[in-house]
This record gives C-alpha cells, structure tokens and sequence, in this order.
C-alpha cells in the first residue's frame, strides 16, 4: 500500500533536500502497510478512480484523504446538510455545515502543520486552451 511520507528522512542518495526536509512529501509503497481493512478501503479507491477516471480526470487525492483521516482519527459524526432550493437556511444548517468543515480541515492537516495535496503535474499551472 502506498503511504504518504511527510518531512522524513531517507538513506536513499536520490532523497536529498536542502532545508532539512521541511514539508518535503513523497509516496512510499510498503506491501505490509496497514490493517487488512485499510488495504481493502484502498482497493476500493483504487477501484472507484479506475471505473471514473474519463468523467473525473483528477485523483480527488482520495489515498491521501484515507490515509490522514485514519492517521488523525478522524470521523464525521454530524450528520449532512441538504437543503432543497426552497427550503430556507437555518443557523443550525450554517452551524452544522461549518463543523463538518472544520473537523474535516482538521483531519487534513499534516503533523507539521501545512495541508498536503497531490499536484505534482505542471499542468495546474497552466491557462486552460482557447476554445
């Protein structure tokens, strides 16, 4: 399983940096990594991306989500928000909607404190095509 490596250090000599690792990430695959049930949650993100990957063209980082949201054990305990388009929005919808988010930014926090994301393409960077 493949498993996000935040600030480590690495014996490897194509692993080097030159401000002592500071928010430097890598994936690393370990075939041992994690309980039977992570893996199994892993296959099915794997999957799911693999069956949607001509509709959805980004990963949606969903490995990176798994992994943090099990590192920080994190689960969302309030219950979702949805509203119809005639329905007016309460203080409590606001109030639970803004939990929710908090607690999920939580669990995305790295343990250096910054917030890892999958861009590693230069193609983020880039203005879309003129059509």
């Amino acid at each position: 399983m493949w498993k996000l490596k935040i600030a480590e250090r690495s014996d490897s000599p194509w692993v080097f940096s030159t401000n002592d690792f500071t928010r430097r990430q890598f994936w690393e695959y370990d075939p041992n990594y994690g309980t039977p049930e992570e893996r199994a949650e892993v296959e099915k993100a794997r999957e799911k991306y693999t069956k949607n990957r001509f509709q959805v063209k980004p990963c949606s980082d969903a490995l990176l989500q798994l992994q943090l949201t099990n590192e920080n054990q994190f689960s969302q305990n309030l219950p979702a928000v949805r509203l119809r388009d005639d329905e007016e929005v309460t203080n409590e919808a606001v109030t639970i909607t803004l939990r929710r988010a908090v607690h999920f930014c939580s669990a995305m926090q790295a343990s250096h404190g910054h917030w890892p994301a999958e861009n590693s393409a230069p193609l983020f960077l880039l203005p879309p095509p003129e059509l």
